[in-house]
């Protein structure tokens, strides 16, 4: 019999301090250094904080993935560890601040994802994605990545599917209370694993309080929660998956989630 294709897969939730870029990268990199996984999945904007209050804000803690200190650091731990991260980060790119997903391994930035569906106040700062939907894949292992408020629209995980991704990472700073079994349908239409590293915690700012939801969760194909986490303490979390199951896309022995689509007939 053929052996299953595994990896061990995880997440960190923390509650970032706003602002605080140093003090942030210094506890994920303490917990990464202990990690049993091969793919860890962080939080959207782990070390910058979430709620910047103008676009000079943002632009002041955004860094160039190539010149960050941050990214350096983690690929450097990367090497070590022979370890991939996915992680948020406030990206800066000449005049553009974008709301990113960095894929790091041992040998760098493997991939950048642009925050393509932006939230509420992300709007007022941000600059919408500018990059398409890829697969990148690692080691045999095939990622998508999405970043939080991608999670209301099932185009970025049917995208991602049809691409060939068998684990969407899904960093988040999740606000409402329903996201995360929305994810769940995601894992049902598609036949995927997700991983969504949430925030936890709350920021208080002068326009308003916001309160992180946690509950950070591993998902299997068909919408099967393997793990989900507390919705308030700091977390690690991390499981061996088989990757094969993602690659199943049968419902029965006459129905494929993928190769049934009658896409002549859907709205463009």
């Amino acid at each position: 019999m053929e052996k299953a294709h595994t990896v061990r897969v995880g997440y960190y939730q923390f509650a970032p301090i706003f602002g605080c870029v140093s003090r942030n990268l210094g506890e994920v990199m303490n917990f990464l250094e202990n990690i049993d996984a091969d793919l860890v999945v962080l939080p959207e904007l782990p070390f910058t904080g979430y709620g910047f209050s103008s676009r000079e804000e943002l632009f002041s803690l955004a860094e160039d993935p190539d010149d960050s200190g941050a990214v350096s650091d983690m690929v450097s731990l990367c090497m070590r560890r022979r370890l991939h991260i996915v992680t948020g980060f406030a990206e800066r790119s000449g005049d553009k601040c974008f709301n990113s997903s960095l894929l790091l391994g041992p040998s760098g930035i493997c991939g950048i994802y642009r925050k393509l569906h932006l939230f509420d106040r992300e709007k007022t700062y941000f600059d919408p994605g500018n990059l398409p939907l890829k697969v990148i894949d690692i080691g045999g292992v095939r990622i998508g990545m999405m970043i939080c408020f991608d999670w209301i629209f099932p185009e970025v995980a049917r995208t991602l599917a049809l691409q060939g991704a068998d684990i969407l990472c899904h960093p988040a700073n999740l606000v409402l209370t329903y996201c995360q079994q929305t994810m769940l349908s995601r894992c049902i239409e598609n036949l995927v694993y997700s991983v969504t590293a949430n925030r936890t915690g709350c920021e208080r700012h002068s326009f308003g309080d916001l309160d992180f939801t946690g509950t950070s969760q591993i998902v299997a194909p068909g919408g099967v929660i393997i793990h989900r986490g507390d919705s308030d303490n700091t977390e690690a979390y991390s499981v061996e998956i088989n990757i094969d199951r993602a690659r199943n896309k049968s419902i029965t022995q006459r129905n494929d989630v993928l190769a049934d689509r009658r896409s002549e007939y859907y709205l463009r």
